[in-house]
């Protein structure tokens, strides 16, 4: 039997571990792994979903360019895909990133095939949030 890997998390560099961890938990509802919890200055943090799988993990480097999609000289070189079911919750979620520190990068909430928003999360990097019903 051949085996794979298993993905256990995705990394993203930043220059504030915490700020942009902060950022995820808040948003998406994850918890921090025992010991990474707040105060703590630590130059890598782990994020759990409710299962207590590792989600997200966030390591400290000491300058990070920002990408400049949807144009200029630095790809974004990788972003998330988050989703909801409705284009109700995407305006919901619209509103919660946006007083979570996200901005805005491309508005496509009114596509009737793929209602969708492409964000920057405090670090500046790409995030997605669009419909998809199971």
């Amino acid at each position: 039997m051949d085996r794979v890997p298993a993905l256990r998390q995705t990394v993203l560099d930043c220059t504030d571990p915490r700020a942009l961890a902060e950022f995820y938990r808040q948003l998406l509802g994850f918890t921090y792994r025992p010991g990474d919890e707040p105060p703590g200055d630590h130059d890598w943090l782990v994020l759990r979903d409710s299962t207590g799988q590792p989600r997200l993990a966030f390591q400290q480097v000491p300058t990070l360019p920002e990408p400049t999609w949807p144009a200029g000289p630095i790809p974004q070189q990788l972003h998330l895909d988050l989703t909801v079911p409705s284009v109700a919750d995407l305006n919901h979620q619209h509103t919660r990133a946006l007083a979570l520190g996200a901005r805005l990068l491309v508005d496509r909430s009114d596509d009737l095939e793929e209602p969708l928003r492409v964000y920057a999360d405090p670090a500046g990097h790409p995030f997605c949030i669009f419909v998809h019903s199971a």
